[in-house]
């Protein structure tokens, strides 16, 4: 598969296909969250039934449990299209219906349980999507390119987080619920358009087998195959904590920008506007940094500057309300998260077996997301605890457990080394 030139990769076909699935990807999450919270708020339910859609959630994190088989059988329909496509033909009008049906329904405090049916149908359906669209992701691309396809696959998925966030929240109030609703429904229609359009990654010869082996080659070969490679419980060890610091920060942004008097106008036009260019800014630079240093060298670099960035929060602590610092805070946090997160997704990418690749790489994103959605819950604690400079100085130092890992690990797996670009290639013939 020829390898695009720098200069040209924004022309690759497979690159723009990303991009569009990244934002079928991120459409889903808001509407089962923060928009979702939004609606049932306005529509009197209480703190206690609100909070339990918190557990929606779960189905991004055990989506490891039904990706063998998303990962091993074939789609029940549009095989011609193949594994991979053939999922995702059938997954995304499921989707959209699901989608479209959840804004028809009238949640009210006595009569929410098909509101909440219905979410739960959509996270389940878009935690599936994700686990094919990385699938796909994983077997289209080479690894020196899967930077470059992470740049391109984050930047869907902020736009459509806006999009179905802020963006959704405005047309509701001109239209309703069930028109912004059905309008979010109608653009997963560009991913599946994508799908369509899309080529299909060259799947691993798969030898015939009995129920029982092809049983074993769905749930039990991908977890074998991953445990063989050296220092495989070092690599976990990494991936797990390797949020540590970042998850601990983010639950108490918020809380923090409110004690210090920040509005929400100033908020939105610097946190969401701005801090939005900036991570898909530094996506782009991460994905850069992947091609030229190769993803090890790269995670190393991306991740000591997101761990640093921590400090910007320290410094606007002392500073307390300061506009410019804020500026300066949201950029760098920003743009460094997002140069972390296109290295260390190009790193789980790289962990996978291809003949595996739903399995395995589900299984690495949700223990990556474990820190989030546990330990991230002991914030609060600590943050009235320590104060906030001395709060964001321990999150800072949080980091510091993965990044000794993946130090160590660099060491005694040292990485291949790499063609040179072919920028580089062709300045020296």
């Amino acid at each position: 598969m020829p390898h695009p030139a720098p200069s040209a990769w924004w022309r690759d076909r497979r690159y723009l296909v990303l991009l569009a699935l990244g934002f079928a990807s991120g459409i889903p999450l808001p509407l089962t969250a923060a928009t979702l919270r939004r609606w049932l708020s306005e529509q009197g339910l209480s703190v206690e039934l609100i909070g339990l859609t918190a557990s929606l959630g779960l189905a991004y994190t055990l989506k490891f449990l039904w990706a063998p088989a998303l990962d091993q059988l074939a789609p029940p329909v549009f095989r011609a299209l193949g594994r991979r496509r053939g999922w995702l033909a059938c997954i995304q009008p499921a989707l959209i219906l699901a989608i479209a049906a959840l804004g028809l329904t009238t949640p009210t405090p006595t009569g929410y349980a098909a509101t909440f049916a219905l979410a739960a149908f959509v996270a389940f359906l878009s935690a599936s999507q994700d686990v094919v669209v990385d699938a796909y992701r994983i077997d289209l691309l080479e690894e020196n390119e899967q930077g470059y396809g992470l740049a391109l696959y984050v930047w869907g998925y902020r736009g459509a987080l806006l999009a179905s966030g802020a963006g959704a929240l405005a047309v509701t109030e001109l239209g309703g619920w069930a028109l912004g609703y059905g309008l979010c429904a109608a653009l997963i229609g560009i991913g599946l358009l994508a799908v369509l359009l899309a080529p299909e990654p060259a799947a691993p010869p798969r030898p015939a087998a009995a129920p029982g082996g092809r049983l074993r080659a769905a749930i039990i070969d991908p977890f074998i195959d991953f445990m063989q490679r050296r220092h495989w419980l070092a690599i976990l060890l990494f991936v797990v904590l390797f949020k540590l610091g970042e998850a601990l920060a983010g639950v108490m942004t918020q809380p923090f920008y409110a004690q210090l008097g920040f509005t929400r106008l100033e908020l939105a036009a610097i946190n969401n506007v701005f801090g939005l260019l900036a991570i898909l800014a530094g996506a782009l630079a991460g994905g850069w940094l992947v091609r030229r240093l190769g993803i090890a060298r790269a995670l190393v670099l991306t991740g000591f500057g997101q761990m640093l960035s921590n400090l910007m929060y320290v410094a606007l602590a002392l500073a307390g309300h300061d506009l410019p610092l804020l500026w300066a805070q949201v950029g760098i946090e920003n743009f460094t998260d997002g140069m972390a997160d296109a290295a260390f997704l190009a790193y789980l990418s790289s962990l996978t077996n291809r003949a595996f690749s739903a399995t395995q790489y589900a299984l690495l994103s949700s223990l990556a997301a474990f820190a989030t959605r546990t330990l991230g819950g002991a914030s609060g604690f600590l943050a009235a605890w320590l104060a906030w400079p001395g709060f964001f100085l321990m999150t800072t130092l949080a980091a510091l457990p993965a990044m000794s890992i993946m130090l160590w690990l660099l060491r005694r797996l040292p990485p291949r080394e790499a063609p040179p670009p072919a920028d580089a290639a062709l300045s020296n013939p």
